[in-house]
């Protein structure tokens, strides 16, 4: 006879649900809360068993306090949680309770007024514009996989695509008289977005060659996709995050370069050409803009630069 799940994993799986189903929200998200969720009950449930009762499957989110939570926050801090990870915490805790309100499960929201440490901002890493000038130099004419590649790379930073946006991206979601793109952002939310002339040409070139990767063993549901692995599947974030990596060091980069920095590359650049914060936030579709504004940070820095290399007053002496 199998053991009877414990309610509180009951109470998770039927949030995590209603984010999937109802939210559309990221597996990759859903992942993370399901983690983070189950890591505080089983340490409340260790609690418990301790203090009340030999049965540890006695831990309810509905006899949870604000400070029996506040205490289990604090317990991260001193085992080395980062400031990060617990708004982490504090995030997926909060969901939950509003999902359990909603459902009359409980009365309050115990996470609602939780605090934690304050996490300093990490600011993304980009390349100036003449690394990125020589990373996408490359010849793609006579080989099917650089022609790809090629392809990829201008689309991230011309575009400024999320990796899972580009790895989800069709053919028919290019508008070639408009030059734009429609994808699919987090929360299953659209937006189109301008592709450059350099993008259009190199993905016209690459759709030239795009047969030699389509094939028997590609599937009904991939014959539309964009890009195309070597198997003739759907390229998978792991291969696209390998094929920009392997570019960067054909091309002598010194660094490990993961797409994400193609991508806050195309927002610093936008943003020192624009001035422009709300069109970065659309372009990038960013549901907040303080969100967009870690890239004023990167602004900021670059003009700090020009200015200590120019002004006669705030040149070092040597």
């Amino acid at each position: 006879m199998t053991k009877a799940e414990p309610r509180w994993q009951t109470d998770i799986d039927a949030y995590l649900s209603y984010l999937r189903f109802e939210r559309g929200y990221a597996s990759r998200t859903l992942q993370t809360y399901q983690q983070q969720l189950s890591l505080v009950a089983n340490s409340q449930a260790e609690v418990a068993s301790q203090t009340i009762t030999d049965d540890p499957t006695a831990f309810s989110w509905y006899s949870q306090t604000e400070s029996s939570l506040q205490t289990y926050l604090a317990n991260g801090r001193r085992r080395g949680l980062s400031a990060r990870s617990l708004a982490l915490v504090v995030a997926a805790l909060r969901g939950l309770y509003r999902y359990l309100q909603q459902q009359q499960l409980v009365s309050d929201n115990p996470a609602q007024y939780l605090t934690v440490p304050k996490p300093k901002p990490k600011l993304p890493k980009n390349l100036d514009i003449d690394a990125l000038q020589h990373l996408l130099s490359f010849d793609s004419s006579s080989d099917v996989l650089a022609c790809r590649d090629k392809a990829m790379l201008e689309l991230f930073y011309s575009s400024g695509l999320r990796l899972a946006e580009l790895v989800g991206s069709n053919i028919n979601d290019i508008d070639w008289r408009e030059k734009l793109i429609r994808v699919r952002g987090k929360g299953s939310k659209e937006r189109q977005i301008p592709i450059g002339s350099l993008a259009i040409t190199a993905l016209q070139h690459w759709l030239s060659q795009r047969h030699l990767l389509l094939g028997a063993a590609t599937p009904e549901a991939d014959h539309n996709a964009l890009f195309l692995s070597k198997q003739q599947l759907r390229m998978s974030a792991r291969q696209v995050r390998q094929r920009v990596n392997h570019w960067a060091k054909q091309q002598g980069l010194g660094q490990q370069l993961h797409p994400h920095m193609l991508r806050h590359s195309f927002a610093s650049h936008v943003l020192q050409s624009s001035g422009d914060l709300r069109a970065v936030q659309d372009l990038l579709g960013h549901a907040n803009l303080s969100t967009t504004q870690v890239y004023t940070h990167l602004d900021f820095q670059h003009l700090a630069a020009v200015y200590d290399n120019a002004h006669p007053r705030a040149r070092k002496k040597p």
